[in-house]
């Protein structure tokens, strides 16, 4: 998947307008219905979702002006504002998700060419504004799945679903206690090594499956382990 922000949009336009899709068949039990992330709804995710793009709008505006805007004003205010708008009744979820998704969409147009190499200061440390597109687009594909509302790991993309593999097996392999693993995708000879190579268990399956389970968003039923036995455990991702 191309890492050009503006190439990206295309993909952040349809992630959307497939989630507002889903958001819109809600009604005020579905919200209230769990998520797959513990201790939130669905009503908690989608306000997490319009609080996020808020957030990006921030780092965009942090690049195009040079002013040191956070990410959110503070960690408390964000699950703050999570809290109070998870209750919120169906319409006035989706005008959110859609005012804050055009707000993005305006600071994305927003930026010079020249802004895209600027740093900001997102929730967990600088971090290239380059990258702010694909974020916003993981953002909502993983969220989208949270919502366990019939959208699955096999519905994103293969471009999608191996950059998030490989984003993840990154994340994990530069942590603290990296866990030894072979990643194998089915229908090619790619493998993507977490760790030591020597003895580890080799994982294989659909690079959505692979990418769903080593973020911790499926239990990885379709996936194969070699030598036969469990399968590994990842660490928590991002």
């Amino acid at each position: 998947m191309t890492t050009d922000p503006l190439l990206l949009m295309g993909e952040v336009d349809a992630a959307t307008s497939r989630l507002l899709r889903t958001a819109a068949s809600f009604d005020a039990a579905d919200l209230a219905a769990a998520s797959l992330l513990p201790g939130w709804t669905r009503g908690h995710v989608l306000a997490h979702v319009a609080r996020n793009a808020d957030g990006f709008v921030n780092l965009l505006t942090s690049a195009r002006t040079g002013e040191a805007l956070p990410m959110y004003a503070s960690l408390e205010a964000r699950t703050a504002d999570i809290e109070a708008g998870s209750g919120r009744p169906p319409a006035a979820h989706l005008d959110d998700l859609r005012r804050t998704a055009d707000l993005f969409a305006e600071a994305v147009a927003a930026m010079p060419a020249e802004a895209w190499a600027a740093t900001v200061q997102a929730r967990k440390g600088p971090w290239p504004a380059a990258l702010l597109v694909w974020g916003r687009l993981r953002e909502i594909e993983v969220h989208h799945l949270d919502l366990a509302a019939d959208y699955r790991a096999t519905d994103w993309s293969e471009a999608f679903a191996h950059r998030l593999l490989r984003e993840a097996a990154s994340h994990h392999g530069t942590g603290p206690t990296p866990p030894s693993m072979v990643l194998r995708l089915d229908g090619s000879e790619h493998e993507v090594v977490i760790g030591e190579r020597v003895g580890a268990p080799v994982v294989a399956g659909p690079a959505p499956d692979l990418a769903a389970w080593l973020i911790g968003r499926a239990d990885g039923v379709p996936l194969s382990v070699i030598p036969d036995g469990p399968l590994p455990t990842p660490p928590e991702w991002i």
